[in-house]
């Protein structure tokens, strides 16, 4: 049973506070480029790169719909290199990253629609194959609550000898209610047992996908999810504001008035109370989305502004002197 935090009290000052903040160089979180520095000695970089072509919900299992707010790309970081191969995306993309930033070590990230929705003996290619770069020092796998079965933890578990390995789960929300909205298929019951399969295998790294902004959303929810997260003892979070792109159902209810994107005071507001009631040895991903397609976003416009976003949200949570755990007991 989750309880909420009696510490917690929307009218408490920040002077009120007892300051015992982490030193994570001036953030006000513990962000995962820390996480990767402190495990592997050196930056690392992703190589977002796409396998899937599909999830359970887009072949209609089990009587399933195309989530609401998914867009035809699966959120995939570079949609223009979809169609090609999985060696000339890791080098296409890994040219990106040694050209931008100097990077020396990567991870493969497998990122867009739910990777392990595929027969494993074709995943333990993909997998040999990423490892065949002498530069490459694990892999994080995008996937879902209810598409992790036996076979794939154990092949995970079998990388994870020699690598570093992590699965991305997209759980998005632990209300059932909100699961429903979003058509996403699993419940949070699912997501709840999946995860705590994967905690069992200590090599592996789990990490989850969160939304905030759902329609009827309160902070109590966001305080559920933020000390949930820390009972079920997830290693990361990833971060969302649900945003309208084109082509969606989500679109539709936008234009018929059905759905109001948060506001950028809203979100930060959601994010600051989630991240003082994180357990601070929780990595965190990224604050809020980012659509990866020109012309794609629909509203709100705020987040099409990815530095600028992250920036206020610094600003913020420093005006606020709010930081991750602060309102752990």
């Amino acid at each position: 049973m989750i309880i909420l935090s009696p510490q917690y009290s929307p009218e408490k000052s920040p002077s009120e506070i007892k300051e015992n903040r982490p030193n994570w160089l001036g953030l006000p979180y513990y962000p995962i480029s820390h996480f990767y520095k402190d495990k592997f000695g050196e930056k690392i970089r992703k190589i977002s790169i796409t396998t899937a072509q599909t999830c359970p919900n887009r072949q209609g299992l089990r009587g399933m719909k195309t989530c609401n707010f998914c867009d035809v790309w699966g959120s995939a970081a570079y949609p223009e290199f979809q169609s090609h191969s999985l060696s000339e995306q890791i080098d296409r993309v890994r040219d990106i990253m040694i050209t931008k930033y100097k990077s020396k070590k990567f991870l493969i990230y497998f990122q867009a629609y739910t990777t392990t929705f595929t027969k494993v003996v074709q995943l333990r290619e993909q997998l040999q194959i990423a490892s065949t770069y002498s530069d490459v020092v694990g892999f994080v796998i995008g996937t879902r609550p209810d598409c992790v079965s036996d076979a794939v933890i154990d092949l995970c578990q079998e990388f994870a000898e020699k690598y570093f390995v992590a699965l991305e789960l997209g759980v998005q929300s632990f209300s059932e209610q909100q699961l429903l909205w979003m058509r996403r298929g699993h419940s949070a019951a699912r997501s709840r047992s999946a995860i705590m399969k994967l905690k069992k295998v200590k090599t592996l790294d789990i990490g989850i996908h969160l939304m905030f902004g759902l329609p009827g959303e309160t902070d109590q929810d966001i305080i559920k999810t933020a000390l949930e997260c820390n009972e079920l003892g997830v290693d990361n979070v990833k971060l969302h504001n649900l945003h309208v792109l084109r082509n969606t159902p989500l679109e539709q209810d936008y234009l018929e008035k059905k759905f109001t994107p948060i506001s950028q005071e809203d979100y930060f507001q959601r994010c600051k109370i989630f991240l003082q009631h994180l357990n601070p040895r929780i990595a965190v991903h990224r604050l809020a989305a980012l659509s990866n397609k020109p012309g794609e976003l629909v509203a709100p416009q705020w987040t099409s502004l990815k530095m600028k976003t992250y920036q206020d949200f610094l600003d913020f949570m420093s005006e606020e002197k709010a930081y991750q755990g602060q309102l752990l007991l």
